[in-house]
């Protein structure tokens, strides 16, 4: 630990950072790549309305890339780029943030649809996945709003932003793990209904128990790399400029 402007601040050491932080990419990409695998192989591929049993399957894929991977991605980025400048991060953070958000409602129109113009049509949101799943977002959206107005645009003073800061990580982490719950609930409903013979560990079944596992450790590395004090990204001379002059 060392003091800076009174306050404690834990001493940087990255050993280790960039090994973790490739093997929590390595992990998060191998998840998508499985999740495309399961949903493309053992569900007859990819469609949009004109079939919408084939429909359903960009849910799964979509919602995978964008809740999780790429949301991880962005929470990541201020310890994966530490030597950029602050604000760049800041907007680099937003977009991210933005590009999930689309990629979301895309898959979850996808899910709405394969449930809304079937023959008879099946019931929306009455699972625990759903539930806790729309949750997720709205937590994502209310997030990323609230994280615009504090500290992008119009911006607030910098000893509001350093009050509603931890409560920003928290929701951030928060609003993370539980996409990663309505995903492992998903996998697990999808599989329930379409492998009947899953306690036999069919070649599916054990696809989806892996990418279930690999979700698990995905998201227990990007949980290290966010709270670990001593991967915490270290303001530069540029920030505290930007800072006292008003534009940061």
């Amino acid at each position: 630990m060392f003091r800076k402007d009174g306050m404690e601040v834990p001493q940087q050491d990255l050993r280790y950072f960039t090994t973790t932080f490739g093997v929590t990419e390595v992990l998060g990409a191998l998840v998508v790549i499985l999740v495309n695998v399961w949903a493309g192989h053992y569900h007859g591929g990819f469609a949009w309305r004109s079939n919408p049993d084939v429909e359903f399957n960009w849910h799964p894929v979509l919602m995978t890339l964008g809740m999780i991977f790429i949301y991880a991605n962005s929470i990541l980025i201020y310890r994966a780029f530490r030597n950029n400048r602050k604000r760049r991060l800041k907007l680099a953070h937003m977009l991210l943030h933005v590009v999930a958000f689309v990629v979301v409602v895309i898959g979850l129109v996808a899910v709405f649809d394969s449930h809304n113009l079937k023959h008879p049509p099946i019931p929306n949101l009455y699972s625990l996945h759903s539930w806790i799943g729309i949750i997720s977002l709205v937590l994502f959206a209310c997030q990323w709003l609230a994280g615009f107005v504090t500290f992008f645009f119009p911006g607030l003073q910098a000893p509001l932003r350093a009050t509603y800061m931890p409560v920003h990580i928290f929701f951030g982490l928060a609003c993370f793990i539980m996409a990663v719950v309505a995903a492992l609930l998903g996998l697990t409903e999808k599989t329930l209904w379409s492998v009947k013979n899953y306690s036999d560990l069919p070649a599916e079944g054990v696809i989806v128990n892996f990418i279930g596992l690999l979700l698990v450790i995905f998201a227990g590395c990007v949980v290290f790399l966010v709270t670990e004090p001593r991967f915490k990204r270290q303001p530069l001379p540029e920030d505290e400029m930007l800072l006292t002059s008003g534009l940061e």
